[in-house]
């Protein structure tokens, strides 16, 4: 049986992995690990839903996370896709007391919580923390924005290619001249990502099967040549 000390210092090595707190004593580090937890959620289960109370801030260790909202008929809008060292929650730091958003589990997913409340002392005591979360808030914006260009400017098969060549780029796996991604997405959050329906991506996806370009299974998609994939 894991004690006390054995639990905080798993929180802390894992905290330690976060660029985020590269700026923190040791003794901050040690606070920190302190005021956190680590949970685990299975797959489909929340982290949070849309209008729950905005207490934590979360960090992700393993699995991933869909982050979005409901629309009034129901239909799933994915705003994000979170792997591992990401952040999130943070609307939390910038005083919203409800969630408008929903943080689902793709897969089994572990993450640190740390109360908002708790986490400010840090942030008040350490001010290249503040700009460490002012930076990292600002390259979320820009992300957002980024994509609501996308949703506007281009077609539903270039969103889908983009979205795929970004996920390779950032978590696929060379093989020799090919790119593999694995993932834990369906077709249907692929849609909800881009903006497009199932079987837009699904005819996209065949598309590109046939010529070559890529071959996919359920969980994983091979990538032949990334600068021609188009």
């Amino acid at each position: 049986m894991q004690t006390l000390t054995d639990v905080n210092d798993q929180i802390l090595g894992n905290l330690k992995d976060f660029e985020l707190f590269s700026v923190l004593s040791d003794a901050e580090m040690s606070d920190l690990a302190e005021m956190s937890r680590i949970r685990t959620v299975s797959k489909h289960r929340f982290v949070f839903n849309q209008g729950d109370k905005s207490k934590y801030l979360y960090f992700l260790i393993q699995g991933t996370i869909k982050f979005g909202i409901h629309s009034e008929d129901n239909k799933e809008v994915i705003k994000s896709i979170l792997h591992p060292k990401a952040l999130f929650g943070e609307q939390a730091i910038l005083g919203d007391y409800e969630r408008d958003n929903f943080a689902k589990a793709m897969d089994e997913v572990i993450y640190i919580e740390i109360k908002v409340a708790d986490f400010k002392q840090i942030m008040r005591r350490n001010f290249d923390l503040n700009l460490n979360v002012i930076d990292l808030l600002g390259k979320k914006i820009r992300l957002a924005e980024k994509r609501l260009e996308s949703l506007v400017l281009q077609d539903a098969r270039t969103r889908i290619i983009e979205f795929i060549k970004e996920n390779a780029k950032n978590f696929g796996k060379q093989v020799g001249y090919e790119m593999l991604l694995k993932h834990s997405l369906t077709q249907q959050d692929i849609a909800n990502f881009t903006g497009t329906s199932r079987q837009t991506v699904t005819s996209v996806l065949n598309d590109l099967k046939k010529s070559n370009q890529i071959y996919f299974k359920r969980k994983s998609i091979l990538i032949r040549d990334m600068a021609s994939l188009s």
